[in-house]
């Protein structure tokens, strides 16, 4: 059982209890800023690595959300259940942007990190299975979304989200987006179909930053 301060640092973290104030890869090659919630740690993840995806057999509530590793290359996604324990239902590999750290400007390579107590949201769930983007590598104009993108609130930037990686399933994991998280074309069906929501917190971690507090209790747990 999670103690129940940290459920209240949780909560209010991902704007699920009052006192909290809450993009650069879409088609037409938009670009997108900064830190995570609650604490770090240098521990390293006791579950899946990151190119195995942990699913378990439930659909996600309305207080499910996600958090991206960049450290560890991954999208975990959690959910809070009625007694207030905080569960992981699933964990994904992801490529993030070519350059590391925090996005500053447009056109600048970065995936944005969520500032600390301010989670990004996702606002809107569109069909990318036709959406199409020159990487400017010789390959012209190609299909490159997978079936969805979930396009995310990010404060300061636009055009951001979490998507598929068709022509580019080699890159997932690792680092060679222009700033969109990727995952592979399978793993954003199941996102979607299985978690996602239109208001879904999303927190992106900073680069080097380990499992944030509540993860460490989480992963402490006996299995």
């Amino acid at each position: 059982m999670i103690p129940d301060r940290i459920k209240k640092m949780l909560l209010v973290a991902l704007g699920l209890m009052p006192l909290v104030a809450w993009s650069a890869c879409t088609p037409t090659g938009r670009s997108e800023t900064p830190d995570t919630s609650l604490t770090t740690d240098s521990i390293q993840p006791t579950e899946a690595s990151a190119t195995s995806p942990i699913l378990r057999d439930t659909v996600a509530s309305e207080r499910a959300f996600i958090v991206v590793s960049k450290r560890d290359l991954n999208l975990r996604v959690y959910d809070i259940t009625s007694e207030g324990d905080t569960v992981l239902l699933a964990q994904f590999p992801v490529c993030l942007s070519k350059n590391k750290g925090n996005k500053q400007r447009r056109g600048d390579m970065r995936t944005p990190e969520s500032p600390a107590g301010k989670p990004f949201k996702i606002t809107q769930i569109q069909d990318a299975s036709n959406w199409r983007h020159d990487f400017n590598d010789g390959r012209g104009n190609i299909l490159a979304y997978g079936k969805w993108f979930l396009r995310l609130l990010t404060p300061g930037h636009s055009g951001i989200g979490i998507h598929g990686s068709t022509n580019n399933e080699t890159s997932v994991p690792g680092r060679a987006s222009e700033g969109c998280i990727r995952l592979r074309d399978a793993d954003i069906i199941t996102l979607k179909e299985r978690y996602a929501y239109v208001g879904m917190p999303v927190i992106i971690k900073a680069e080097g930053q380990g499992l944030l507090d509540w993860e460490q209790r989480i992963f402490a747990q006996p299995r």
